[in-house]
C-alpha cells in the first residue's frame, strides 16, 4: 500500500474521530450552560413564586376561603411556564408542568437537583416556605421541563455527526493529495536508487536538496551506504586479485626448486649406492631448496597480509623498542655478525605492528647478507631519530652495511618484486616488503650511499601524523604489491566478485622485469 493511500486512511478516520470527540466535548459544555441557565431562571422564579407562596399559607392559616383562592391565582400566575406544587397544613396545590406520577422529591436546598419520571427529566427547586408561624409552614417545589434543552443537545449531537461523515472522505481526499505531493521527493529518491546497477560500475547516488529533512537525511544514508560498499566491493577485488596473484606468483616462482627438488629425489632413489659425499650434496640442495620455498611462501603471505590490513590493525608502537627486539633476533640467528643500534627513547608510532617489524627484519638481514665486502664480517647499524631540525617532524630510521652499495641507475630495481642477484639466497621480496610497509605508513624511502661513501643507507622517514598520533590516519586507498596491475587497472565493481579466475592466470608471472612494481603510489 502507498504511503500517500495510508495517509489518506488515516486522515480520513482520524478527522472524523477527533470531530466527534470534540463534539462529545462540545455537548457537555453546552448541556452544562443549558442547565446553568435554566438553574438561574428557575432560582429567580423561585423569589416571586414564594412570596405568593406564603400568601396562600396565611389565607389557610386563618380560614379565608375566598382570599385563598385568590392567592391561589397569583401564585400560579406568578410561576408562568415552570410547575409549581405547595404543600402546607391546608394539603397540596399544584400546577403547571410536573411529574404526574409519585416520585420522591428533594428537599430543601439552595441548587436544583434532577427528577425522573416516565421518561422525562425535570430541574426540581425545593423552597420552605413560612406563612406567618409555626402552623402556617410548608413547602415550595418549582418543576422546570429539559425537554428544551434535551432538543437542543440533539440538534448539536447530529449536526456533530453530519459534519463528521462528511469530513471523513473530504479529510481523506485532501491527506491523499498532500501526501502524494509531499512524497514526491521520496518516489524521485526511489527511482533513483532503483536506477543504480552495482555490477556496471560504481554505485552513485545523485541527490539534490529537497528541504524535507528526513529525504534529504535518507539519501545521505543511501549516499553513505553505497560510498562504504563500493570501498567494500573494491577492497574485495583487491582481495581476489591478491588471492589470484598469490596462486601465480607461487606457480611461477615454485616451479624451479620444486623441479630441482624433484631432480634430486630422482637421484637418491635411483643411486641406492651413491658415494656419502655425494648423497650429502643432495640431501644439501634438498634442505637448501626447502628453505628457499618456505621464505617465499612466508614472504608471499606477508606481502598478502599487507595489500589486505585494515584500519582497525594499527596500534600505538614504540619504535625503538621493536627496533631492540628485531636486532636481538638477528644476533641469535647470525651470532658472528655485528648488529648495531642507536635509538632515542620515547618514539612511537601508529603503525601495524606486524609490518613494521617485518621491514626491519628484512632491513637488517638485508645489510648483513647483501652488505658485506671482501674482508669485512656482517655488519648492520639501525639508528633511530627525530627528524633533523629545519626538516618536517617525524621520525627517521636508518639501517646501514659495510657492503659495496647500489649505483644509483640500479636503486629502484633492488624493490621489484623477484628482483635479486643470481648468487642470493633470498626470495627477492625482502625489499619489496620494505617498500610496502613504506607505503603502507605513508613513509618516504630511499636508498643512499652509507656514511662516507662506503656501503649503502636505507632510510625511511615516517611523517609526524603518524608518530604518536592517538588518531588512525588514512590508510592508502589500493595496495598493489602482491596485485597483478593488470588486475587493479579494470573498474572495481560487484561484477568482479563472481567472475571465476582465469586458469591462464596461474601459470602467468606475478610481476615481469619489464614491469616493475612501484611504491610510494596510489591509484586514482
Amino acid at each position: 500500500m502507498r504511503l500517500s493511500t495510508r495517509i489518506a486512511l488515516v486522515a480520513g478516520t482520524v478527522v472524523p474521530l477527533l470531530l466527534v470527540a470534540s463534539g462529545w466535548v462540545l455537548v457537555t459544555l453546552v448541556s452544562k450552560d443549558l442547565r446553568a441557565q435554566a438553574d438561574q431562571r428557575l432560582a429567580a422564579r423561585a423569589q416571586s413564586v414564594a412570596v405568593a407562596a406564603r400568601g396562600v399559607l396565611r389565607a389557610t392559616l386563618h380560614d379565608r376561603p375566598r382570599a385563598e383562592q385568590a392567592r391561589q391565582r397569583k401564585l400560579f400566575t406568578s410561576a408562568l411556564d415552570v410547575g409549581v406544587r405547595l404543600t402546607g397544613p391546608g394539603g397540596t396545590v399544584m400546577d403547571g408542568p410536573q411529574p404526574t406520577a409519585p416520585v420522591p422529591l428533594p428537599e430543601a436546598g439552595t441548587r436544583p437537583s434532577t427528577v425522573r419520571s416516565q421518561g422525562q427529566s425535570w430541574r426540581v427547586l425545593a423552597v420552605p416556605v413560612n406563612g406567618g408561624g409555626p402552623e402556617a409552614r410548608g413547602m415550595l417545589w418549582l418543576f422546570s421541563p429539559d425537554t428544551a434543552r434535551e432538543a437542543q443537545l440533539g440538534l448539536v449531537r447530529r449536526r456533530v455527526l453530519t459534519v463528521a461523515l462528511l469530513a471523513a472522505p473530504l479529510a481523506g481526499g485532501i491527506g491523499w493529495l498532500l501526501a502524494a505531493r509531499a512524497a514526491r521527493p521520496l518516489r524521485r529518491l526511489q527511482q533513483r536508487a532503483g536506477g543504480l546497477d552495482p555490477h556496471t560500475g560504481a554505485a552513485r547516488l545523485e541527490h539534490t536538496p529537497t528541504g524535507i529533512t528526513e529525504v534529504d537525511d535518507l539519501a545521505r544514508t543511501l549516499q553513505t551506504f553505497l560510498t562504504r560498499y563500493d570501498e567494500q566491493a573494491a577492497r574485495t577485488v583487491e582481495a581476489l586479485a591478491s588471492a589470484r596473484s598469490f596462486s601465480a606468483a607461487a606457480s611461477h616462482e615454485l616451479r624451479t626448486p620444486l623441479m630441482s627438488m624433484q631432480t634430486n629425489l630422482d637421484i637418491l632413489e635411483a643411486f641406492q649406492d651413491l658415494d656419502a659425499a655425494d648423497r650429502a650434496e643432495t640431501v644439501h640442495d634438498l634442505r637448501h631448496e626447502h628453505a628457499r620455498l618456505l621464505g617465499l611462501l612466508v614472504m608471499l603471505r606477508a606481502l598478502a597480509q599487507g595489500d589486505l590490513v585494515e584500519a582497525e590493525s594499527f596500534e600505538v608502537i614504540d619504535l625503538a623498542e621493536l627496533a631492540d627486539e628485531a636486532a636481538a633476533d638477528l644476533r641469535r640467528r647470525y651470532p658472528a655478525a655485528d648488529v648495531v643500534v642507536d635509538s632515542s627513547p620515547g618514539l612511537t608510532l601508529h603503525g601495524w605492528r606486524p609490518g613494521l617489524r617485518s621491514m626491519l627484519d628484512n632491513l637488517l638481514t638485508n645489510a648483513l647478507v647483501h652488505g658485506r665486502s671482501a674482508g669485512t664480517g656482517a655488519y648492520a647499524a639501525l639508528s633511530l631519530r627525530p627528524a633533523d631540525e629545519g626538516a618536517s617532524p617525524g621520525i627517521v630510521l636508518r639501517v646501514d652495511d659495510h657492503g659495496p652499495g647500489v649505483p644509483p641507475q640500479h636503486r629502484e630495481e633492488v624493490f621489484r618484486r623477484f628482483h635479486r642477484r643470481p648468487d642470493s639466497p633470498g626470495s627477492g621480496l625482502g625489499l619489496t616488503l620494505v617498500a610496502q610497509q613504506a607505503a603502507l605508513h605513508r613513509a618516504e624511502l630511499r636508498l643512499l650511499d652509507g656514511p662516507g661513501g662506503r656501503g649503502a643507507r636505507f632510510q625511511v622517514t615516517f611523517p609526524a601524523e603518524w608518530s604518536g598520533h592517538p588518531r588512525q590516519p588514512a590508510l592508502p586507498a589500493h595496495r598493489d604489491w602482491l596485485a597483478d596491475p593488470a588486475d587493479l587497472d579494470r573498474p572495481a565493481n560487484a561484477a568482479d566478485l563472481n567472475r571465476p579466475a582465469n586458469p591462464a592466470d596461474l601459470d602467468r608471472p606475478a610481476a615481469p622485469a619489464d614491469r616493475p612494481q612501484g611504491f610510494h603510489k596510489e591509484h586514482p
